[in-house]
């Protein structure tokens, strides 16, 4: 007749508990910050955004946990060894197809590479709070925010080379004769036009012209000058709608 012994048994209830506990706490980390992460780039109006990265940060700590919890029954010191850092070596790579799924190119300008990024810093962070690494997490969390947002605001004062080519996108309605007026203040500035190309679409709400067409004109530019000043000018001309400015490369991250 078997006899239990209460007391040990209680323990491993006590510790099996509290490592539950540790378990879920790590993925509610993993939930909250990638959810933060996924916020910004669904203010921005992304495709993938509040939902998507948040997935993938707790897909990632739910990964990293099975790979640090999940074996321990079958674990045997000096029989079976198992090397946790296995799983999260294959997060990498399944979160690489992820985020190059997002790239894309249109009119020879790569788009999405900011928002790729962000995808492979989710998962980042999902892996640390799955780790068991919560102050790396929130770490690589703020560094997140400090580049999206705090960078930009950076890159507007640095000095630019004559060479760098950045783009200007203008909206105005069709009919107004813009486009000459636009060139001319471009140039007059100082900035060489490398390219030009424009694409007319339907009527849009809160066009100038009830039921016009609308023109959107895409320059790619280059000057020592800068090209947000270009654009606040360009902005109050009569009869512009919306001016984009941005790197050729990233603007539509």
């Amino acid at each position: 007749m078997t006899t239990l012994h209460p007391v040990p048994f209680v323990a491993a209830v006590a510790s099996a508990n509290a490592e539950s506990w540790r378990q879920a706490g790590e993925l509610g980390l993993a939930l909250l910050l990638s959810a933060v992460v996924g916020v910004e780039r669904e203010s921005r109006q992304k495709s993938a955004g509040l939902r998507t990265h948040t997935l993938v940060g707790v897909g990632a700590a739910v990964f990293t946990l099975i790979s640090k919890y999940g074996f321990d029954d079958v674990l045997r010191p000096g029989h079976v060894v198992l090397d946790p850092s296995r799983m999260a070596a294959q997060i990498v790579t399944g979160v690489g197809f992820l985020g190059a799924g997002i790239i894309f190119v249109r009119r020879d300008a790569v788009k999405g590479l900011t928002t790729a990024a962000a995808v492979w810093v989710t998962a980042a962070i999902g892996a640390c709070a799955g780790a068991g690494l919560p102050v790396l997490a929130v770490l690589a969390t703020a560094a997140y925010l400090l580049v999206v947002v705090g960078f930009p605001q950076i890159e507007r004062h640095l000095p630019r080379s004559s060479t760098s080519i950045s783009t200007l996108r203008v909206r105005y309605s069709e009919g107004r004769g813009l486009l000459r007026d636009l060139l001319r203040e471009t140039t007059t500035r100082g900035f060489t036009i490398d390219d030009i190309s424009t694409e007319t679409t339907g009527p849009r709400g809160g066009a100038v012209v009830s039921g016009a067409a609308t023109v959107e004109v895409t320059l790619r530019v280059h000057g020592k000058a800068s090209v947000h000043d270009l654009a606040v000018v360009l902005t109050e001309m009569e009869g512009i709608e919306a001016v984009v400015t941005g790197d050729p490369d990233a603007i539509d991250d």
